[in-house]
């Protein structure tokens, strides 16, 4: 027991920090991918059909293929194929890599749940906007894009959830996420070795973090309950 006690601020600094790049990871995910996955949908509902084929094309592949394969491509081709190892070795270089596979992977999820919540919108809106003497661009932004958050909040929703757990597949390339701290005392980090318990506690981690973006985003759905 004293041995245990002697450990844990040791293993907690080290989740901590691991934790710390998870949240990053999480955040500029959802920065990169919100806006981008929006620009797709656009693209794949665009009525010049070579642009239209091409996006949907981009959507399928990315999202017919595990993460974990394109992190690994993302990483590595630049330097195997290419000889030319733009990431680096540093911690940055494999951060600057997961994030922009993540981006990529979550903006084509999340272009097709934009993409059915604009199409999800009665036509009639966009008629009637056009008799009024009004954009398509005003039709979308003061008439449309509200009605589209409120359909597109549960799904979305549903995929950030799962974003906090898919950055765990992070640590394939060696980013020093939360579950990488904690794998590293199995074989051996700040003089602990063969300690499983430090996992366990990732798993509280996951479970605070999701339960508070639970709560957050179900407060936000009943905010927009007024679309009724």
């Amino acid at each position: 027991m004293a041995l245990f006690m002697q450990q844990l601020p040791i293993v907690f600094g080290a989740l901590n920090v691991g934790f710390l790049q998870t949240l990053k990871l999480f955040a500029v995910t959802l920065i990169g991918a919100l806006p981008l996955g929006l620009i797709i949908s656009f693209g794949s509902m665009a009525k010049f059909k070579p642009l239209q084929f091409l996006t949907r094309f981009i959507v399928w592949v990315v999202r017919g293929t595990p993460l974990m394969i394109q992190l690994l491509i993302i990483y590595y081709f630049p330097g195997l194929v290419l000889h030319n190892p733009i990431w680096g070795g540093g911690e940055d270089g494999r951060f600057l890599a997961a994030s922009l596979a993540f981006i990529i992977n979550y903006a084509c999820y999340f272009s097709e749940i934009f993409r059915g919540g604009i199409q999800g919108i009665p036509v009639g809106q966009d008629e009637a906007g056009l008799v009024l003497g009004m954009t398509r661009s005003q039709i979308f932004f003061k008439v449309k894009l509200l009605q589209m958050v409120k359909r597109i909040v549960p799904p979305i929703s549903n995929e950030i959830i799962t974003l906090v757990k898919d950055t765990s597949l992070a640590r394939i390339i060696a980013l020093q996420e939360v579950i990488w701290a904690g794998q590293a005392f199995l074989k051996g980090s700040n003089g602990i070795s063969g300690a499983i318990w430090p996992l366990f506690f990732t798993a509280v981690y996951y479970l605070v973090f999701t339960g508070v973006l639970t709560f957050l985003l179900g407060k936000l759905e009943k905010k927009l309950d007024y679309f009724h």
